[in-house]
């Protein structure tokens, strides 16, 4: 990574405003992994602190082109966050003279700006929250960060109703968010027209929420006359630095700095359990009880497995002459869909499935009737055979058969559920199975095979 400093070498401290227009180089040949920035200023806090850069990142084979908040070495807020600029030659951040502040490209070409043009703006400030924002002549703010978050929310960071953080996981057209809303405080997966919460809190006694704030001791919740009504509280005693949505995982956590170990520490998660993430496992997966990932498996003729994890398990298909649904064993799912239809029967709740040809899993819940549908099979969980709920997929027949009346179909969801749970056992105990085998290698006996 290549850093360049401002000003001979000495940042800009807090308050003080940037030149009108710098320029960041962009290489002229394709260098794989490049990074260069350029530190325009910072707060004159204790390390870790606050700096601001004006950054050219190879993203994808390209040059992008950002001005990034960091908190020591993270990356807390970025103008290329939900749409990256990616130009040539260079990369320049201009405040006009009309009081816009601007990324343009070699040809005039603005990538991104403030919108606060005729508002006029003055200077560029970094508060020692963090917050970057544009002031006018007496120092009134015209546009700041904390307005628009991307995943992180700082320590004195206030989110407003229908306001929200947004995490986007690697190779995936799905994204998290962790929604602020008048009845509850969630976060979802989102996939497409599909949103699933997977983790939330309510307010009780008919509250509403207004807001949510960090301080140094968690996220606390506030409803109406700034009334504090609920805590997100921190399970350490150093200070909150800052809350992130987890772009790889989905999962909520608070941050502190920890000075022995030299960097950022969690302090709260949301979700303790892998097999409680949205996305624990890959497409048609199932958690098992020790936290491990098994496939959902076909049984295509007798007792043999389909190849293929998603061989025979339907995809966009519908019509009730080419799909049925079919009832998983002993599985339910972390995931709450929010296409929800209420009051209706199992089999009805089977139809609406079988009918959507974007449906691939009903979960039904028996004692309130609802049915919950969903677009992908993600999220399922081995549980303890219970009968508040029915989990059913979506899948293909063969030959006019329906596979669930088959003996074979109902044999598979006992053996998939725990297949993983026996692969780790086995693991476990490698080397007492070794030793066995190595006392009795002279001594074969029948294996018995039965379950």
């Amino acid at each position: 990574m290549h850093e360049r400093k401002r000003n001979g070498g000495q940042l800009k401290n807090v308050g003080e405003a940037i030149n009108p227009m710098i320029i960041l180089s962009v290489p002229v040949t394709y260098i794989r992994g490049f990074i260069g920035r350029a530190f325009l200023m910072e707060t004159n806090q204790s390390v870790p602190n606050f700096r601001v850069a004006l950054s050219v990142e190879e993203i994808k084979g390209s040059y992008a082109c950002s001005l990034d908040v960091f908190l020591g070495n993270i990356k807390v807020w970025t103008s290329g966050y939900f749409s990256q600029f990616y130009t040539t030659e260079k990369c320049v951040l201009e405040l006009t003279k009309d009081g816009d502040l601007e990324l343009k490209g070699p040809k005039e070409e603005v990538g991104w700006r403030s919108g606060t043009s005729g508002q006029g703006v003055e200077r560029l400030n970094l508060l020692r929250s963090g917050n970057l924002v544009l002031v006018d002549e007496l120092n009134l703010i015209k546009w700041q960060t904390f307005n628009f978050p991307t995943n992180v929310m700082l320590w004195g960071q206030r989110l407003n109703v229908e306001t929200r953080l947004t995490a986007f996981p690697t190779n995936s057209s799905s994204f998290f968010t962790f929604e602020i809303q008048s009845d509850k405080v969630a976060l979802y997966l989102n996939a497409g027209k599909w949103k699933y919460s997977y983790w939330k809190i309510k307010p009780t006694n008919n509250q509403k929420f207004s807001f949510v704030g960090l301080t140094s001791k968690g996220l606390e919740i506030y409803g109406d006359q700034f009334k504090k009504i609920a805590q997100l509280k921190a399970e350490r005693t150093e200070p909150l630095r800052f809350l992130a949505l987890e772009n790889r995982t989905g999962d909520l956590r608070l941050y502190y700095f920890s000075p022995e170990k030299g960097k950022f520490e969690s302090s709260f998660q949301a979700i303790n359990r892998k097999c409680d993430l949205p996305l624990a496992c890959k497409p048609s997966g199932i958690c098992t009880f020790s936290d491990e990932c098994s496939c959902i498996r076909l049984i295509t003729s007798g007792d043999n497995f389909a190849s293929d994890c998603n061989t025979g398990i339907s995809n966009r298909f519908c019509g009730r002459n080419d799909v049925e649904m079919f009832e998983l064993q002993g599985v339910s799912n972390v995931l709450e869909s929010s296409n929800v239809i209420v009051h209706i029967s199992e089999q009805v709740c089977a139809d609406f499935c079988l009918d959507d040809c974007e449906c691939e899993a009903a979960l039904y819940i028996i004692n309130s009737k609802e049915c919950h549908l969903y677009g992908e099979i993600r999220g399922v969980k081995q549980i303890e055979k219970r009968h508040e709920t029915k989990y059913m997929i979506k899948i293909l027949r063969k030959n006019g058969e329906r596979r669930g009346e088959s003996s074979g179909l109902k044999k598979w969801a006992l053996i998939v559920v725990g297949f993983a749970d026996g692969l780790v056992i086995f693991v476990a105990l490698g080397g007492l199975i070794y030793y066995v085998i190595w006392k009795k290698r002279n001594l074969p006996e029948p294996v018995n095979n039965s379950t």
